[in-house]
């Protein structure tokens, strides 16, 4: 079984999820992450120009922060995202072709999954962390019962439909790995306004696990 890189030692378990950012807003808003805490942004790919953001925002930030992309989903994107500087693969789906490649590329990876029958597939296949997605649906109720079949080192993030007022919920069954969008970004908002965003969301995270 080829291993994905392992989930970096974070001192928060944020990830950024920037879907629809431009490329010429790049640098502004991952400036303001940065700044406020956040240590992993990925820029889906379903968004303008993804590796050119990527690309740039990896050039100035990758040595302090994990930069990738989200929605990965063929293994030429894979390389792309190598190419470009990027270390974080995020993905919606568990595909085992992916999978190969980022290991061989050498990534951390966090594919989606829902079931449990997924949950075990990506362990399988050597995934760095589990993205539970979308979490709103699962609940942290439906997370607990899933973990339950999954090594006790096995990385567990909630994505989708999560903000910073959730944390304290999820945080009761032991996850601390968290991908924030649509409370942290969209397309339009300024970077002012992203970084009180981003500081409402550290200083959550910090109240609840200290």
């Amino acid at each position: 079984m080829n291993q994905t890189a392992p989930w970096p030692g974070l001192r928060r378990g944020l990830v950024a999820i920037l879907r629809g950012l431009a490329p010429d807003e790049a640098i502004d808003i991952a400036s303001v992450l940065v700044d406020a805490g956040f240590e992993a942004i990925e820029v889906p790919l379903n968004s303008p120009d993804p590796f050119v953001s990527i690309g740039k925002i990896a050039a100035k930030f990758g040595e302090e922060a994990l930069i990738g992309a989200g929605t990965v989903l063929a293994p030429s994107d894979v390389d792309r995202l190598a190419d470009a500087g990027g270390r974080l693969l995020v993905s919606p789906n568990i595909d085992a072709g992916v999978m190969g490649r980022a290991a061989d590329r050498g990534l951390v990876t966090m594919p989606g999954i829902f079931t449990p029958s997924e949950a075990l597939s990506a362990v399988g296949l050597g995934a760095s962390a589990l993205k539970f997605f979308p979490a709103s649906v699962l609940g942290p109720s439906g997370i607990k019962a899933i973990s339950a079949v999954l090594p006790d080192d096995a990385v567990i993030g909630a994505v989708g439909g999560v903000s910073h007022e959730d944390f304290a919920a999820y945080g009761k069954i032991g996850v601390r790995t968290f991908g924030l969008g649509s409370s942290l970004y969209a397309p339009g908002l300024s970077a002012g306004a992203v970084a009180e965003r981003a500081r409402s969301a550290i200083a959550a995270y910090d109240t609840v696990f200290g």
